[in-house]
């Protein structure tokens, strides 16, 4: 059984593609993004719409490539909230073949908590927390 309760499903673009016809890897920083942003809106952590209230900014990626990801491929990223610190949210995801369900990369991020308005990490706050328990059916330590 999966880890991940939401799944996105991506378009694979040409210009998403290197010389050697598979996905660049600085693109696959904008699919886990794409999977991600529809998360929080599928939350309600974010409207999708207002930039400035997204609430969040991204302090580190980690991307580990297990096949490449070829122009018109079914692909989906599973996205999902692995811990919940005081300022921070770890997101792990999972990007797979929709049709045979082959991971195709593996990526973790640490975003940080923070408030466009005034530039500055904020605590997450506490019905972030809760939706994200709520979603997850986890409590998180």
């Amino acid at each position: 059984m999966s880890a991940f309760k939401f799944f996105y499903p991506l378009q694979i673009r040409y210009g998403d593609l290197d010389p050697q016809w598979h996905v660049n890897n600085a693109h696959s920083v904008t699919l886990i993004e794409q999977g991600r942003t529809a998360y929080l809106v599928e939350l309600g952590l974010w409207d999708g719409v207002d930039f400035n209230n997204l609430g969040l900014i991204v302090a580190d990626v980690h991307i580990s490539y297990k096949a490449p990801v070829r122009l018109f491929q079914n692909v989906q990223v599973g996205v999902r909230v692995a811990r919940i610190g005081t300022k921070s949210l770890v997101m792990h995801y999972s990007m797979e073949d929709r049709d045979d369900g082959q991971v195709l990369a593996t990526a973790e991020t640490i975003m940080v908590a923070f408030d466009y308005h005034t530039h500055q990490s904020i605590p997450v706050p506490e019905d972030w927390k809760q939706k994200i328990r709520t979603y997850e059916g986890e409590e998180f330590s």
